[in-house]
C-alpha cells in the first residue's frame, strides 16, 4: 500500500499530540531493548530515542516511501528496517518496550495479534499502543457508506476496509489474560479545527482512504473523490468546523 509522507505529515501537529500522551505512559528504565511497530518516517522514533537516553531502538515499517526518510534519524542507538509487523511478530526476539503509535489499526483480527505481540514482551517489558478510534469517527463512518455504494462498490470489487480496532472492555480482556499488568486504556478526543472541507478530506486522504484511491482509476476516482467532499459538506455545513478525532491508548507491563 502506497503511503505518501508529505500528505501523511501535513497535519503532523494532530497526529503529535496522541504519541506524546502515549510516550508519557512509558517509563524510563535505562538500558532498554525497545521496538517500534510501523515507525512511518522514524520521526516519532527519533523522539523514543531522545526520551530514553540510554535505549536501543529498532522502528519498523512496510513502507519504502516512509522509510526513505528515517535514515537522516539513525544513530548507533537507533536503526531501522523494512519489515511487515507480521513478520517481525515471527522472530524470536523479545523486548523491554514495544510501542506502536497509529498503526496495529491496520492489521486484522487483534484478539490474535494482540496476544502475539504481548508474547514477545520480557518479564517487566512495557507495552503502548495508540490507535485512531476509526469505526466511531465522523469521516470513516461517511466513507465506509459511501464505498458499499454503486458505482463505487462495483469499480472496488466490494471491498471494504473496516477498522478492527475492539473496544476499550475487549482489549482489557486481553491484557489481563496475557500477564499484563498496571493496564491503562482510555480513549480521548483530539480535537481538529478545519477552515473548509478540504481540509477534513486532505486529512483522510492521507490514511484510511488510502486503499480505497489505490484501487480506483481515472474518472471513477475523480468522481469518488468528489462525492466524498461533497458529503463531508452535508455532514459539516459551517465552518470554521471541529473534527471530534478520537483515539485509543493502551498501556501495561507484563507480569
Amino acid at each position: 500500500m502506497p503511503w505518501d509522507p508529505e500528505v501523511y505529515n501535513r497535519y503532523k501537529d494532530i497526529r503529535y499530540k496522541p504519541f506524546y500522551d502515549l510516550l508519557n505512559l512509558v517509563e524510563d528504565l535505562g538500558a532498554m531493548e525497545c521496538i517500534d511497530l510501523g515507525c512511518g518516517t522514524g520521526e516519532q522514533t527519533a523522539t523514543l530515542a531522545h526520551r530514553f537516553k540510554e535505549a536501543k531502538i529498532l522502528g519498523i515499517d512496510s513502507s519504502a516511501e516512509m522509510l526513505e526518510k528515517s535514515k537522516a534519524f539513525e544513530n548507533s542507538r537507533l536503526s531501522f528496517r523494512m519489515e511487515s509487523i507480521e513478520d517481525n511478530l515471527e522472530d524470536q526476539t523479545s523486548w523491554d518496550l514495544i510501542f506502536s503509535n497509529a498503526a496495529l489499526q491496520w492489521l486484522d483480527k487483534h484478539e490474535v495479534l494482540f496476544p502475539k505481540i504481548i508474547a514477545k514482551l520480557k518479564t517487566g517489558g512495557q507495552l503502548a499502543i495508540q490507535m485512531p478510534v476509526q469505526n466511531e469517527n465522523a469521516l470513516n463512518q461517511i466513507l465506509i457508506k459511501l464505498v458499499q455504494e454503486e458505482p463505487f462498490a462495483s469499480h472496488l470489487n466490494h471491498f471494504i476496509r473496516k477498522s478492527p480496532v475492539l473496544s476499550m472492555d475487549q482489549y482489557a480482556k486481553i491484557l489481563f489474560e496475557n500477564q499484563i499488568k498496571d493496564i491503562e486504556i482510555y480513549q480521548k478526543v483530539y480535537p481538529q479545527i478545519a477552515e473548509n472541507v478540504d481540509e477534513l478530506y486532505d486529512f483522510i486522504s492521507g490514511s484510511a482512504m488510502i486503499p480505497y484511491l489505490e484501487i480506483l482509476k481515472g474518472e471513477v476516482k475523480d468522481d469518488f473523490i468528489q462525492e466524498f467532499k461533497k458529503r463531508i459538506g452535508e455532514e459539516y455545513s459551517r465552518f470554521p468546523a471541529i473534527y471530534a478525532f478520537k483515539r485509543l491508548l493502551i498501556y501495561g507491563r507484563r507480569g
